[in-house]
């Protein structure tokens, strides 16, 4: 278990194509956010879950905080995570990646880099939100939340992960010939379509 790196959970709530939260969503015995909540407990003496809605997640029984700054999607999530941290290293991820193995996390958290993020490249996409973030980066976000956005810019765009990443340096890694590595432990559920496809290919485990 490790004592120097916090895991961090963002939750962010109603998923708009879903309709409901889907880290709610019922999977074996049950729900998304009770296994992947139980994977970071098993690793991470330090552990907390980022959400604005902590009246539904208090069944959970572990600590809770809510974005500091509303509204700017994950990387206001990533915010809130760094600052309520007490380590310098973060492990942070998605509430919506449920196939996760312990081992692909153990592999990003002590892969050797001197660099704030590192995250896997895999199936040829970036899975931002399931990788190490230093607390030192809290700066270089607040000077993105705080600069204004013309009203012809896209927030989203603006206040997105991407535009963080392309102003610091990044270590992606390359998992795939790793002994344990499938392309569905970074699935993660962005629709009804997808929810569907997850509880077809689901097997239970240990952890939920």
């Amino acid at each position: 278990m490790y004592k120097d790196v916090s895991g961090i959970i963002l939750s962010g709530g109603k998923s708009l194509r879903i309709g409901t939260d889907k880290a709610l969503l019922k999977l074996g015995n049950g729900t998304i956010i009770e296994r992947v909540t139980n994977l970071m407990k098993s690793l991470f003496q330090k552990f907390f879950i980022i959400t604005n809605t902590p009246s539904e997640y208090r069944f959970l029984n572990v600590q809770l905080y809510e974005d500091i700054y509303k509204q700017k999607g994950p990387l206001s999530g990533i915010h809130s995570g760094l600052t309520y941290s007490q380590t310098e290293k973060n492990f942070i991820i998605s509430c919506d990646i449920p196939l996760m193995s312990p081992e692909m996390i153990k592999y990003i958290v002590e892969f050797k880099s001197d660099k704030p993020v590192r995250y896997c490249e895999a199936a040829g996409h970036h899975h931002h939100l399931a990788g190490i973030f230093s607390k030192s980066l809290l700066p270089e976000i607040e000077k993105i939340f705080l600069l204004k956005v013309k009203s012809s810019d896209k927030k989203e765009k603006f206040y997105s992960i991407q535009h963080l990443l392309k102003n610091i340096e990044t270590e992606i890694i390359h998992p795939e010939g790793l002994p344990f590595f499938k392309d569905e432990l970074f699935f993660n559920v962005n629709s009804v379509e997808d929810f569907e496809y997850l509880k077809r290919i689901w097997k239970p485990s240990r952890l939920v």
